[in-house]
């Protein structure tokens, strides 16, 4: 069958990436698709301090390319083209590109989650640079400085809380005069001698000149206009806005079993409810979302789809 593949993987973040690799080694006949550079969200992040045996300035994007380099080695395929449409219900599952369209025996998706930004002057320029989206990755570049988390829900403030290990002083800025977070991690925000909070409040913007030295905010009752400078002494501190994710699952819903939040629903060994359609990373239902997680849901993935392929189509 034209364009045939054991293994179409959806997605070349380092969920899709592993999978490819771990497939490709399989010799599996394996097509990564990638509507844009390879890396997923871990491309934005300078240092990578926190993925086992990454050492020696390791930054997002070298950590990519030796993670593209290595799948490749092992005969992966990758190409760059945005998918349209996905058939998965038959036996062979039908992957339909803006520039071609592929078959396959198993899908692994594993497209990823974006944060969703502010949408406020200033902070797509000063991502990396003091605007940050994963406290997990990149709380120890704030040590003994001041840090603002931006939002009020559960993540907001754990991780908030999780920056007062590093940070001299976390503020909580939210849009509402009470937090959404659940009472019992309220209680110990509040006890938190490093935590402080400015209500009813929005990011109007973010200022710096190649780092952030300013926050400005809107109190959304008064209007009044607040900015915030960096400390003198420090030059900059950081901004941390948790208002959400947005998986990137729309194409998948009318086939695919998806959480409240949009994340494809998987068993633990990264199994739909559609035979032959795995999740792996970001897009999935799960705990912590970091590469070192991604890594393992592809690992996962990629051996269950030769098993199902041996089981399905070599019987």
């Amino acid at each position: 069958m034209e364009n045939l593949y054991d293994v179409v993987i959806i997605g070349a973040g380092p969920a899709g990436l592993a999978a490819g690799l771990y497939s490709a080694r399989a010799k599996m006949k394996t097509l990564i698709l990638e509507k844009d550079k390879a890396g997923g969200q871990i491309v934005t992040t300078n240092e990578v301090a926190n993925y086992p045996g990454s050492i020696d300035d390791a930054t997002g994007p070298s950590l990519v390319a030796r993670m593209v380099e290595q799948a490749e080695s092992f005969g992966a395929e990758r190409k760059k083209d945005e998918i349209v449409k996905v058939e998965l219900q038959d036996k062979i599952k039908v992957v339909t590109g803006e520039k071609d369209v592929y078959k396959a025996k198993v899908v692994i998706i594993a497209t990823g989650a974006s944060p969703r930004y502010l949408g406020v002057p200033g902070e797509r320029e000063l991502t990396g640079k003091g605007v940050s989206y994963c406290a997990t990755c990149d709380a120890d570049f704030f040590t003994d400085l001041e840090v603002y988390v931006i939002g009020g829900g559960d993540t907001a403030v754990e991780e908030a809380m999780y920056l007062t290990k590093f940070a001299r002083k976390v503020t909580v800025v939210h849009r509402r005069d009470e937090l959404r977070a659940a009472k019992s991690i309220r209680e110990k925000a509040f006890n938190n001698e490093k935590m402080a909070f400015i209500w009813d409040s929005v990011v109007e913007e973010i200022k710096g000149d190649g780092i952030v030295e300013k926050l400005v905010l809107k109190n959304k009752k008064t209007g009044e206009i607040t900015e915030i400078d960096a400390p003198e002494e420090d030059g900059t501190f950081g901004i941390f806005p948790f208002v959400g994710y947005i998986p990137k699952s729309e194409l998948f819903k009318d086939f695919l079993e998806t959480d409240k939040g949009g994340y494809l629903i998987t068993d633990p060994d990264m199994k739909t409810a559609v035979p032959g359609v795995f999740a792996a990373g970001d897009i999935r239902h799960k705990s912590l979302r970091q590469v070192v997680t991604a890594v393992a849901d592809g690992a996962i993935a990629a051996v269950q789809a030769e098993k199902y392929i041996e089981n399905t189509f070599e019987n």
